[in-house]
């Protein structure tokens, strides 16, 4: 069995605004002295963990990631007509196993119910919260010492199982990340562009006034991706307590999502909906490495015709390259081109899993 799963992508989309900074505009990075278009880490991961095809294949096997746990707790507390100074300390003592609780708000009642820090819950964990939680309600009294061991490492659920988990408070119960995932950038230099656009209403007849009624502006540009993933079958096998089916069958809904599932950052402006082009998956126990390095030179549309084809040419010739100095960096390879009708997204789900 190989240790690491490596997925390089080659993805094209339309003028769109995948992930914003602070401004609104879309995420950028300098990369051969040249600006490119990025997408972050943690947005292609949540897009993937959160899409209907990642959730419909792992159901019931996936966390949640929340402040707001103890909130939901509080909830349940009121609805078994738990008295509210007691509903709101039982729930402080519940949720605070997972994370420092905020400073009470004057003008949020409930501030003080919600963990300071974002805390993936699993499954198992918010099992356990709802069997004590129904209990205390039935007995009607405090929850005691040791019903508050609530965390759990094992019965992970898959998305902690590849995304990692870490609470400052409880270290022990922290899981590392088998799954890798690098910020796309676009293999050619960008210029962020600008929509002026205005909306007009519908039952303005132009008689006094012929102006629009809504004004606006927004950022956007058009890129070719290539995103890198890593993932480390054994540790995702050990964080799903030895669960071998479970493991394959996450790597195969990652991977599917990866390939086709986009951002969902302005989609209704932009419709940028896209699948990979390219894709090229590798199996082995070799050190992992990216390819992002074919990129460094950037692909100048300018001076090719063939603008993916350009592109996969580098990502191969970069691989080959890696190879004929350091070995062969991986023991298999599959590769999915869709230009050259070559792969199947079958054969790249079974080659990975």
């Amino acid at each position: 069995m190989s240790r690491f799963i490596q997925l390089h992508l080659l993805t094209a989309y339309p003028p769109a605004n995948l992930n914003r900074d602070d401004q609104g505009s879309p995420k950028t990075a300098k990369m051969g002295g040249y600006d490119r278009l990025r997408v972050s880490s943690q947005c292609l991961k949540r897009t993937w963990r959160t899409s209907d095809l990642f959730q419909t294949a792992m159901s019931d096997h996936l966390g949640a990631r929340t402040k707001l746990l103890g909130i939901d707790v509080y909830n349940q507390f009121i609805a078994g007509e738990v008295k509210e100074k007691d509903a709101r300390e039982w729930t402080k003592a519940i949720a605070g196993v997972f994370g420092a609780l905020k400073k009470p708000e004057k003008d949020k009642p409930l501030a003080e119910l919600e963990i300071e820090q974002l805390v993936h819950v699993s499954p198992a964990e918010q099992q356990a919260i709802e069997v004590l939680t129904a209990k205390l309600i039935e007995e009607q009294r405090a929850p005691e010492k040791d019903e508050l061991n609530l965390l759990r490492l094992n019965e992970q659920a898959v998305d902690i199982a590849l995304f990692g988990r870490m609470l400052a408070s409880s270290p022990a119960f922290n899981i590392e990340a088998a799954c890798q995932v690098a910020h796309a950038i676009s293999v050619h230099p960008v210029v962020i562009e600008d929509d002026y656009f205005t909306a007009i209403d519908d039952l303005n007849k132009g008689l006094e006034d012929m102006g629009a009624a809504h004004i606006g502006e927004t950022r956007f540009a058009a890129g070719l991706f290539y995103a890198y993933i890593c993932i480390n079958r054994e540790l995702l096998i050990k964080n799903l307590g030895g669960n071998t089916q479970l493991a394959a069958r996450a790597i195969r809904a990652l991977t599917e999502a990866a390939v086709k599932v986009a951002p969902e950052g302005k989609q209704n402006s932009f419709a940028s909906r896209a699948y990979a082009s390219y894709v090229l998956a590798e199996k082995g126990d070799q050190q992992p490495r990216s390819l992002s390095v074919a990129y460094l030179k950037p692909i100048n549309h300018r001076d090719n015709e063939d603008f993916i084809n350009d592109a996969i040419k580098a990502l191969i010739q970069q691989k080959e390259s890696f190879d004929a100095v350091y070995d062969d960096c991986a023991d298999r390879r599959y590769e999915l081109n869709v230009s050259a009708r070559q792969g199947t997204m079958a054969g790249l789900l079974d080659f990975v899993s």
